[in-house]
């Protein structure tokens, strides 16, 4: 890509960018002539912004079937737009800073290179894409007829899509496969464990939402393993606000058991503690401070900014509500468990 980038350039001595459908930067040219704040912030950046990108979708570019100008604003330069489409698809833009001399004929002249960076884009998406739902079968039979390559140790992500963001898949690292769900706004991901970390925020920061990586797996043919652990940790993620935006199985300590359980599980487990949530004031999550502390008060009273005297007349207030006696060890462990099985049955914690 860099190298067409450079070619383009030279051939019509302009500055040029070359960016995914995302608006992330791929490569760019050698600047030539005057330059603007746009050009600017996108190669600092690596990407254009929101507002940027808004103003450019503006002019139809994303169905464009050719070059598109853009003119110029006080404080940029206007431009020319080039869609880099293949098989009838947009991957990305072509852009030039425009002075004027970017005649039809001149574009023209680099139709190969556009068609070869679209190809490039096109190769990249599918090489991405594998049937790893099938691979995540619980059925070795399916997962063999599923014609996955992978070699471990690897990692299963499942992460939330948006329907109003087209993630670039293509620029994941190599070895990185992906399958996004046509019935449901779900990404299968797999990944090499030494890049899932990366690969997991990268996926969420594309979609904005959440994501889940499973544990480990030494051999690729138990990824299905994983990727259970994923569904799970995604759960976790979109509603526990500690968890999120990327949850990972390691870390989700008793929620691995909880967010395993059915919504009438949960719900019944969730019940005992509804008299603290309906109690309003913070009672519910006072209580959960206490029982995370281990029932240390002077540590728990510290934490939450209040008088020890007034944390003990919540606790006692507690006790009331829900029947429970927070000083019998069973009973600070049912609380302590429906305070957790309530923040997964509630709405996602960013909504």
């Amino acid at each position: 890509m860099q190298d067409i980038a450079d070619e383009i350039a030279r051939i019509l001595d302009a500055s040029v960018t070359l960016e995914d459908r995302s608006f992330n930067l791929l490569a760019y040219g050698a600047q030539s002539g005057d330059i603007d704040t746009v050009r600017q912030e996108s190669i600092l950046r690596r990407r254009a912004t929101d507002e940027v990108r808004a103003h450019f979708e503006a002019y139809g570019i994303a169905t464009a079937e050719g070059p598109v100008r853009i003119p110029g604003l006080p404080g940029m330069l206007g431009r020319v737009c080039v869609p880099l489409r293949h098989g009838g698809v947009n991957y990305g833009y072509l852009w030039l800073l425009d002075s004027g001399a970017l005649t039809d004929e001149r574009l023209a002249s680099v139709t190969p290179l556009v068609d070869r960076a679209a190809a490039l884009l096109a190769h990249e998406a599918r090489g991405r894409h594998a049937r790893l739902r099938d691979f995540f079968s619980a059925d070795s039979a399916t997962r063999a007829a599923a014609g996955v390559e992978a070699e471990g140790p690897v990692v299963a992500m499942a992460v939330r899509t948006s329907p109003g963001r087209a993630a670039a898949l293509w620029t994941l690292p190599r070895g990185v496969l992906a399958e996004p769900a046509p019935d449901e706004a779900l990404l299968a991901v797999l990944a090499p464990a030494s890049q899932a970390g990366e690969v997991a925020r990268r996926l969420q920061e594309m979609y904005g939402t959440a994501a889940g990586a499973g544990g480990v797996r030494d051999d690729a043919e138990e990824a299905w393993e994983s990727w259970r652990e994923a569904v799970v940790a995604l759960r976790v993620a979109e509603h526990v606000e500690r968890h999120a935006p990327v949850a990972t199985w390691a870390d989700l300590g008793v929620y691995r058991l909880l967010a395993r359980l059915a919504h009438r599980e949960l719900a019944e487990l969730a019940a005992e503690s509804a008299a603290l949530t309906a109690a309003g004031g913070g009672l519910a999550a006072t209580v959960e401070e206490y029982l995370d502390r281990s029932g240390h008060a002077g540590e728990t009273a510290g934490r939450l900014g209040v008088h020890r005297q007034t944390l003990y007349y919540r606790l006692r207030k507690a006790e009331r509500l829900t029947g429970l006696d927070l000083a019998d060890g069973e009973n600070r462990l049912l609380l302590h468990l429906s305070l957790k099985a309530a923040a997964i049955t509630g709405p996602p914690w960013g909504v």
